[in-house]
């Protein structure tokens, strides 16, 4: 299978690094015109060095309403909008305020809310487009310690179902990815001051980290960011036409359920 996404504009959110660069990375070699973005300049004009061919940047933090018109502004228009950006931060319920939920809701769901109301109607009226929203296998399994975490993102599977069925026969899909455990920069690091304890690779360290917490994985180790990425690369093609609604699993087979 050749993806050729020559001609199409994607817009990946929080794609300075991790699975947004792995995305934006990919999206770029299938030959999209990539816009990466991020909270910083400096990030942003990295991380589009590191593409090459077929990325441009902008700066803006969607976590607000201002941060994302500025994006739209930006970019009046495009073909494929992948809503990466998030944000997650371990807390017990009883300790977690509701200045670190209305965090989680405005960067996890609003700015994905946002985006996508302000760029499906021109992909309606050209026939075609591809929303994309990155959840989590959290959003099944609710982590006790992350409640709020987990509730965003399925917010996020449950925006995407919606959207879907507003899309209804306009030749636009919308769909959410849930990663597992993946070698994220920010997953890489707390895997590597594991390891550090005990003289174990990072990969290790992370594979007795999923055995103790995430017992369920079938692959039983955690996914690499290009794994993810290879998912949302083919939702975001012409070939995957007749995925729409979907809550696409790149979870190793932690969520133990048939569908």
């Amino acid at each position: 299978m050749k993806i050729d996404l020559s001609g199409k504009t994607a817009v990946v959110t929080g794609s300075t690094a991790g699975i947004g660069f792995a995305i934006a990375k990919g999206l770029a070699e299938a030959g999209a015109e990539v816009i990466v973005n991020g909270r910083t300049k400096q990030r942003v004009e990295a991380a589009v060095h590191k593409i090459g061919k077929g990325a441009r940047g902008i700066a803006a933090d969607i976590g607000t309403a201002e941060g994302c018109e500025a994006l739209i502004r930006a970019v009046p228009r495009c073909d494929i909008l992948v809503n990466n950006a998030g944000v997650f931060a371990p807390a017990d319920f009883f300790d977690t305020p509701d200045s670190e939920w209305d965090r989680h809701w405005q960067v996890n769901v609003m700015a994905g809310v946002r985006l996508a109301r302000a760029w499906l109607p021109h992909m309606r009226e050209a026939g075609w487009g591809r929303v994309i929203f990155i959840s989590s296998e959290s959003a099944f399994n609710i982590p006790a310690e992350m409640i709020h975490y987990g509730v965003s993102k399925t917010a996020d599977v449950a925006v995407a179902r919606g959207l879907a069925k507003r899309m209804a026969g306009t030749g636009v899909t919308v769909n959410s990815v849930l990663p597992g455990p993946t070698l994220s920069e920010g997953a890489s690091e707390f895997f590597a001051g594991m390891g550090a304890k005990s003289g174990k690779t990072v990969e290790a360290a992370a594979s007795e980290f999923i055995a103790a917490h995430r017992a369920s994985s079938i692959i039983r180790r955690a996914a690499s960011i290009e794994e993810v990425a290879n998912m949302v690369v083919y939702v975001a093609s012409p070939q995957a036409s007749a995925t729409t609604g979907a809550a696409l699993r790149v979870d190793g087979g932690v969520i133990d359920t048939l569908m």
